[in-house]
């Protein structure tokens, strides 16, 4: 299953023809940014290089990050999905689930929306027992979503390149509720 369907939302797999500009728009955006990497704005070709990396990740791993589309416009939200965290390998093998949504979706529920099916979908189709998320400290809104989804925190620890505080969620699927 490559698609999942939300009461208000479409989770698919990238179209880079479609999907590429409104994503790039989001990657620029100094506020959605903010919390991510370095903080640093992502322009048009690193976007495509991120589609282009995220549907590898779909083809090697089985699970990716969903393109969120909303259903009543048909405009692209953003990401929501599931991916290996290789930038913290203190915390692998492991599977982390993440969301980037455009600020216009943001205190709409569509990040916790997306990322309940994304759970399911972890557990249910993908046979995961385990699904941990990672959030910069002070990220109080991305902490929020993962407290909705019944994750807990796990440890606290460092970005190994950026030396800001993070803070790891885990959720055990095993005793998910959906």
């Amino acid at each position: 299953m490559t698609e999942i369907h939300t009461p208000r939302l479409l989770l698919r797999r990238w179209d880079e023809d479609d999907d590429l500009v409104p994503m790039a728009e989001i990657n620029a955006d100094p506020e959605v940014m903010r919390w991510i990497g370095d903080g640093s704005v992502r322009d048009l070709e690193q976007t495509a290089e991120n589609i282009e990396r995220w549907e590898e990740e779909w083809d090697d791993e089985g699970f990716g990050l969903f393109a969120v589309e909303l259903l009543a416009s048909g405009e692209l939200a953003g990401f929501v999905g599931l991916s290996v965290p290789d930038f913290l390998p203190e915390v692998l093998p492991a599977v982390e689930i993440g969301w980037r949504l455009g600020t216009p979706f943001w205190g709409q529920g569509y990040a916790s929306e997306a990322a309940q099916a994304v759970l399911e979908f972890a557990l249910t189709d993908r046979g995961l027992d385990r699904v941990i998320s990672i959030a910069r400290i002070g990220n109080d809104a991305s902490e929020n979503v993962m407290r909705k989804l019944g994750m807990v925190p796990d440890r606290v620890t460092k970005h190994p390149v950026y030396g800001h505080p993070l803070r790891v969620h885990a959720i055990d699927l095993t005793e998910y509720q959906a």
